[in-house]
């Protein structure tokens, strides 16, 4: 007798998502590409389910080990002696479907709520056929559901005393919206299981490779096919090529200019057909001509937790972990000053009183995207009255190379990007960063993270800290490179 695959949650998010993505995951799991930013992901969600545990008095937690078998033991067992409990990773199986509930609380009348923790800002589509699929399962299984909320962050919250989380969650009641889903499950997973039982299913790729999630399989189900136009009508910028395909062109060579709705668009074209770049160097020198000497070109790189760590922060908000400045004055000398901080304590004080001896009190300060730099910055003003008025006064000084860049320069290899990252290799392709450890904002995030583990060698610390000067000094001397091309210089 063949063994049938067991089903569990994750796995009919999959199949919901795209038949072929579960068929891939249970029968050529080889052809998945490596995650790489998944550990992060899953010690983030881990650390926001065990701070909402904490948050629930007398709770008991149902263990995976020694394996699934002994917590659906554990979970029945529990339910029959201490109906009174909360139980924390409740494990049920129902028609071969097995889930782990978050929270389950007992409701006082013989039945449970469900809360499923989430560590997004707000309860999504696919959270609510999570929970679905966990109501279905769980009354399968002889357990009442009287309630189901998805139990997500709540990015108002400030972290006012150390340790201190009551608050940092907010409930989105799903259960009505839940309950049809889950009268449907059981039809969902017979279709899932079929699905596996037969053979690879054709689905082409489509919107489906990463909507809700990035899909594993996507680069596998691409490569068969068949080879599209080198410039296809997909790089013009803000879904410009859409109604290009709707007319049934993917090629943007074939397009008629005369049909491009404005000038980047028509700027694309031109670049992407006779290989000559798009540069209005005069039109570059007005733009930069009132950034006062000496200039500051600086970037942030920062650091946003799910669960605020320091007294003052909220949710994913972005604290200032290094900045590198790059200063410039009239005659073309550059003196480079940076702060990085790898301690794991607050480093917003020392970061603001570095950026205020780093920075002079005068000039232009260039950032690239400058609303970033510039939200940084007051922000640091808020939080140190002490430091509050120069503070704003250097936020009111931060101009942006970003929209310059985008009217006065256009180079084909750039796909219709503008970022730093795609304008450089077409100005200064020496000053790329593939010979770097850390090669990009998430990067360098995980490299923080990884550096200010309790556990990491001393070490491989001071390797991450080398690692994130160098990415760091790159993005800043990178907008120097960038401004001094476009406007003609060498």
């Amino acid at each position: 007798m063949v063994r049938r695959p067991g089903l569990s949650k994750s796995r009919l998010t999959a199949f919901e998502q795209c038949p072929k993505r579960l068929w891939l995951q249970i029968h050529r799991p080889d052809l998945a590409e490596t995650d790489e930013r998944a550990e992060a992901r899953f010690a983030a969600g881990h650390e926001v389910g065990a701070v909402a545990c904490s948050l629930v008095p007398q709770g008991v937690m149902i263990e995976a080990e020694p394996d699934l078998a002994a917590a659906l033991d554990r979970t029945r067992e529990l339910i029959a002696t201490a109906p009174d409990r909360p139980l924390f990773e409740a494990a049920f199986e129902h028609d071969g479907v097995l889930v782990r509930c978050d929270i389950l609380e007992p409701d006082g009348q013989g039945g449970y709520a469900m809360a499923e923790v989430k560590s997004s800002t707000a309860a999504k589509p696919y959270h609510i056929a999570d929970v679905a699929t966990q109501i279905w399962v769980a009354r399968g299984a002889g357990v009442a559901v009287s309630a189901a909320v998805v139990r997500h962050i709540d990015n108002r919250f400030v972290l006012g005393r150390q340790g201190e989380y009551r608050g940092l969650f907010a409930d989105a009641d799903v259960l009505a919206e839940a309950e049809p889903i889950a009268r449907d499950r059981g039809r969902v997973v017979a279709a899932a299981r079929r699905c596996l039982a037969g053979p690879q299913p054709d689905i082409a790729p489509g919107a489906q490779c990463s909507d809700p999630f990035a899909c594993e399989f996507a680069s596998h189900c691409g490569s068969v096919l068949p080879k599209g136009p080198d410039w296809p009508v997909t790089i013009l910028p803000r879904g410009g090529g859409r109604a290009w395909l709707d007319q049934g062109i993917e090629d943007l060579l074939a397009v008629d200019p005369k049909g491009l709705p404005n000038a980047t668009q028509r700027r694309i074209h031109h670049a992407t057909r006779t290989g000559q770049p798009f540069h209005d160097i005069e039109a570059a020198r007005i733009a930069m001509a009132g950034w006062a000497f000496p200039r500051t070109w600086l970037d942030f790189e920062t650091i946003g937790f799910a669960v605020p760590r320091w007294i003052g922060t909220r949710p994913y908000q972005n604290l200032p972990f290094q900045f590198s400045a790059h200063v410039e004055d009239a005659d073309g000398e550059v003196a480079h000053h940076e702060f990085l901080s790898l301690d794991g304590a607050d480093p917003r004080r020392a970061c603001a009183e570095a950026l205020l001896a780093a920075v002079p009190t005068a000039g232009a300060i260039i950032a690239y995207s400058a609303s970033f730099e510039r939200g940084v910055i007051r922000d640091l003003a808020q939080v140190f009255p002490d430091l509050s008025a120069p503070l704003a006064a250097m936020a009111e000084r931060v101009v942006d190379l970003l929209p310059v860049a985008r009217e006065t320069w256009y180079h084909r290899d750039q796909r219709g990007s503008w970022s730093i990252k795609a304008v450089l290799p077409t100005i200064a392709p020496d000053l790329n960063y593939s010979n770097l450890e850390v090669g990009d904002g998430q990067a360098a995030q995980g490299a923080y993270l990884e550096a200010t583990a309790k556990d990491t060698d001393p070490a491989r610390r001071a390797q991450i800290a080398s690692a994130l000067s160098a990415y760091c000094a790159r993005d800043t001397w990178a907008m120097i490179a960038v401004a001094r091309r476009l406007a003609g210089l060498s």
